[in-house]
């Protein structure tokens, strides 16, 4: 590994948290407004005086923060250096209605524009943050020490652009043993802070991966995941119901469309969240689903009697509805443990859990 001052990391300061927040958006509007009115100036220091008085005026805050306020926008990417321009992103964020579509706009500015070694006065096109992005997609996951490691990484000298999970080990060893968490625990903060708000990636038991990934792993409902479930008694729970079906089919199908699904979801029938720790890992309390059935399912759109037939909800457009009268429940996976399972859905999940959804 490429010698290199490990004193050197990711710095990232953040004067503001809360990405939706008026105090935000509206530091952010002044710089757009101050850069669109003063396009045709260079830069200097008289400059950029300037616009920090203009904030500090009607934000009401002390200089430094000011300060801080401005360069965390170059460093995630909202605004240029040397207050030169910013992109069509950041207007669009700063117009967007909604905070889902802020987040999207979000996500997409600091994977593609972001880079902790801008300021003010100087442009970087380092981006660690896209750096770390493609380290997820070559290791499919990321715990979070491997993430602090990262921030140790000199990304100019990593050509290919990501690291593989031999080197993420070798950095991660020197992170432990240097006491970089301990010392660096704010900038550590920082980055999750970001890491925690960006579209299509969660963290599950600490660890980061892409959202559809963590889904085929732990199943539609990450967020019961993250509460409290076990992925080891969770994969053996899975484990039984593909036996099952494998025992009834010969082959690992969906209990109700009878076809083997290159993904299949091991579906609660009691939720997980109402599950007690023996009903949360009971084969009984499960199917062996499609993702579609299993979504329906889990969100109240559907459910099923005591003989395999599929009820639909009120709310169910008529297509679906019309789409679903070709299936049902195989009736050899009903027996009495599951029926009593299914009558708690019929009345505490059907046709009321989706109504949370939208």
């Amino acid at each position: 590994m490429t010698q290199q001052n490990y004193e050197e990391y990711w710095s990232l300061t953040l004067a503001f948290t809360d990405f939706n927040g008026t105090k935000f958006l509206n530091i952010l509007q002044s710089c757009v407004n101050f850069i669109d009115k003063y396009k045709n100036e260079s830069y200097s220091d008289e400059k950029y005086a300037r616009l920090q008085n203009e904030i500090q005026i009607f934000a009401k805050i002390d200089l430094i923060s000011v300060r801080k306020a401005i360069n965390q926008l170059v460093k995630m990417g909202f605004i240029q250096s040397l207050l030169t321009d910013y992109s069509n992103d950041t207007s669009l964020y700063l117009k967007a209605k909604s905070n889902r579509k802020r987040s999207s706009l979000f996500s997409k500015i600091i994977y593609s524009k972001s880079s902790f070694n801008s300021s003010i006065s100087k442009e970087s096109n380092i981006q660690q943050i896209n750096f770390l992005i493609k380290t997820l997609v070559e290791n499919g996951k990321l715990t979070k020490s491997q993430i602090i490691a990262l921030m140790l990484v000199d990304i100019e000298k990593i050509k290919k652009g990501y690291l593989n999970q031999t080197e993420l080990t070798e950095y991660e060893s020197i992170a432990q043993k240097n006491g970089f968490i301990t010392r660096k625990y704010n900038q550590v903060g920082y980055l999750f802070n970001i890491l925690n708000k960006l579209d299509d990636i969660v963290f599950i038991n600490d660890e980061l991966y892409f959202t559809e990934d963590a889904k085929q792993i732990f199943g539609e409902n990450l967020e019961l995941t993250q509460k409290k479930r076990d992925p080891y008694l969770h994969l053996l729970y899975k484990n039984q119901l593909k036996d099952e079906s494998f025992e009834f089919y010969k082959s690992e199908k969906c209990m109700v469309e009878n076809l083997a699904f290159p993904v299949l979801i091991a579906s609660h029938i009691k939720p997980f969240i109402k599950s007690n720790d023996h009903e949360a890992y009971d084969p009984d309390n499960g199917f062996l689903l499609s993702r579609n059935i299993d979504s329906l399912f889990d969100l109240g759109y559907i459910t099923f009697d005591n003989f395999g037939k599929i009820i639909t909800a009120k709310k169910l457009s008529s297509d679906v509805v019309k789409s679903l009268k070709s299936y049902s429940l195989e009736i050899s996976f009903l027996n009495e443990k599951r029926k009593k399972y299914l009558d708690f859905h019929r009345n505490e999940v059907f046709e009321k859990r989706y109504s949370l959804s939208v």
